[in-house]
């Protein structure tokens, strides 16, 4: 997963609103959206490669998503694999909190991540750049997006994600949330635009000028490399919806996924 955008608590009625693009390999195998055999209160993609996810949710309503900390230099082809942190939240019983803290301790084992992890009562992040230290912070009520440097980085693919999710979640003080239906397509139009940052906006994270173009949209369109999905999730005082769309070499639409579930 390579951009999360989200309003946590920026509505009673609506704790949990997540737009997210998940890029990835083309090649890299993966089963769609749905509920695990092996852990049926999971609701999420699988890696087939190896085992984890990117992003999912429970039946009762516990969330996690992660994204690459992008820095080549610190990679390492002994490291874990990171979607078994969002599969091992999701499958257990460990607050949010709790989990943090476990991490702190392993989570050196991992290439560099951002972890976003939600129990109901809290939203966490958990950060290891790559560097052996991993750092944990709570996240207050509010807008955040995060892709694959820290939290609130303003690269333009965050700031484009952050000022559309704003516009849909609409006024607080509106009398009631917009309902799931009215939410996906916008959604989905933000998720989708590819539209590359001006060179002088780019960031460096070390793996050049051309790939740096390459990585800069919200939605990249790539022959071997690409968003391969996205997904929007919304969470309310008693449903649970979730819809993922899926994406081929150069953006060739595959096909989606959707729930709806009372919790």
């Amino acid at each position: 997963m390579c951009l999360i955008a989200l309003g946590w608590r920026v509505r009673p009625d609506m704790p949990l609103l997540v737009i997210a693009n998940r890029d990835e390999f083309h090649r890299r195998p993966t089963a769609p959206l749905a509920f695990w055999p092996d852990a049926p209160t999971v609701l999420a993609g699988r890696d087939l490669q190896s085992g984890g996810t990117w992003m999912g949710v429970t039946r009762g309503g516990r969330f996690a998503a992660l994204t690459n900390f992008r820095d080549p230099s610190a990679q390492r082809p002994d490291a874990r694999s990171r979607g078994l942190l969002v599969s091992g939240f999701l499958s257990g019983h460990a607050s949010g909190h709790d989990y943090a803290n476990a991490l702190r301790r392993d989570g050196g084992d991992y290439n560099g991540f951002n972890l976003l992890l939600c129990d109901g009562n809290s939203l966490i992040w958990i950060g290891h750049p790559g560097d052996g230290k991993v750092s944990v912070r709570p996240l207050e009520p509010g807008l955040h997006a995060v892709s694959n440097h820290l939290p609130g980085t303003p690269w333009p693919k965050l700031v484009r994600a952050l000022d559309g999710l704003s516009r849909m979640l609409g006024r607080p003080e509106a009398a009631q949330a917009p309902a799931f239906d009215a939410l996906t397509e916008p959604a989905f139009a933000l998720l989708a635009d590819d539209t590359p940052a001006d060179d002088a906006d780019l960031p460096d994270t070390g793996v050049g000028i051309e790939w740096e173009r390459r990585l800069s949209p919200v939605f990249i369109n790539g022959d071997e490399y690409g968003t391969r999905a996205g997904t929007v999730l919304q969470l309310t005082e008693r449903y649970l919806s979730v819809e993922e769309r899926r994406y081929g070499s150069r953006g060739r639409y595959q096909g989606a996924s959707r729930f709806t579930l009372q919790h």
